[in-house]
């Protein structure tokens, strides 16, 4: 197949490229004005895409797939009203430009898959949540709803699309794991807050299977929760992470000093409890090849 990636150099960008270039797939990165890399047919190569004015390189001309994984970091900064609007242009309006380009396309690609995320749920306590549930209240749900919103507009020009929710991402490559790492060795890690919310995670390895089965499989569709069928409270995988580590998990922080030195994104991104089940991948038989959280933090750490 021949697929295009946006995003294509973030920690899911980088780990999906190399695995669809082993199992046989010819990648093109999407990517802005002035930021060509390389011309390798074998190896993946660049396309010019411009999110503002939708113009697209025709080397992606014959595209069987997209996966849009575009965005700006959410931990880069206090959500102040600048930041939130990079956080949504880069995400919510992107992905309209995208869809735009795509349906300018004489013959277009299948498939349309989107990141969005779990934070689409919001702050829901001890409450099971499925695709079928719905979105919270707040912004990080606001944007989800948005983003996914945007990504199913494709639909209408005959493009399957699947908005694949990603849960906490363990990977020693990036994401929130080496920070956590990083204070365990230096003997100052804890649980946060109460501990008691639920966090929902999934490695990376299992994040690229389950997109790499969003592009291949016709049968998946919509929606997707991208995490581990096993969510655990933040002072369970603050347990976990130390046994792996061989370090101490005595301090805490307060859900004060959260607050103090990240504001609103303290209380959406490591306060608010969600326990995400991921129903629509036990359907259709997905064999995770983590599911323990104990052993992915080995496996990963």
């Amino acid at each position: 197949m021949k697929i295009l990636v946006t995003g294509s150099s973030g920690l899911v960008g980088t780990a999906l490229v190399e695995e669809l270039k082993q199992v046989g797939h010819t990648v093109l990165r999407l990517v802005r004005p002035g930021s060509i890399r390389s011309s390798s047919v074998t190896e993946g190569f660049d396309v010019e895409w411009n999110p503002v004015t939708g113009g697209l390189g025709g080397a992606a001309v014959g595209a069987d797939a997209v996966v849009n994984l575009a965005g700006a970091s959410i931990t880069g900064g206090r959500w102040n009203e600048e930041r939130k609007k990079i956080l949504r242009t880069s995400r919510v309006d992107a992905t309209d430009s995208l869809v735009n380009s795509l349906a300018r396309m004489a013959v277009r690609p299948r498939v349309l898959v989107c990141a969005s995320a779990i934070g689409y749920y919001g702050n829901r306590g001890d409450q099971l949540l499925t695709e079928e549930s719905a979105a919270g209240a707040g912004f990080l749900p606001d944007l989800a709803r948005d983003w996914e919103a945007s990504a199913r507009k494709a639909e209408a020009i005959g493009v399957r699309v699947v908005c694949a929710r990603f849960g906490i991402i363990l990977a020693k490559q990036g994401g929130a794991l080496p920070q956590m790492v990083r204070l365990f060795k230096l003997g100052v890690g804890g649980k946060l807050g109460s501990g008691r919310q639920w966090m929902s995670w999934v490695t990376l390895t299992d994040t690229v299977h389950v997109v790499r089965l969003a592009v291949e499989n016709a049968a998946v569709r919509g929606a997707i929760n991208v995490v581990s069928p096993e969510p655990v409270r933040n002072v369970e995988l603050t347990k976990a992470l130390a046994t792996a580590l061989y370090r101490p998990a005595i301090f805490a922080v307060p859900e004060f000093a959260l607050k103090l030195a990240m504001g609103e994104a303290a209380g959406e991104l490591l306060l608010s409890s969600q326990r995400v089940l991921p129903a629509q991948l036990e359907k259709l038989g997905y064999k995770f090849t983590h599911s323990e959280l104990g052993s992915a933090l080995r496996a990963t750490v």
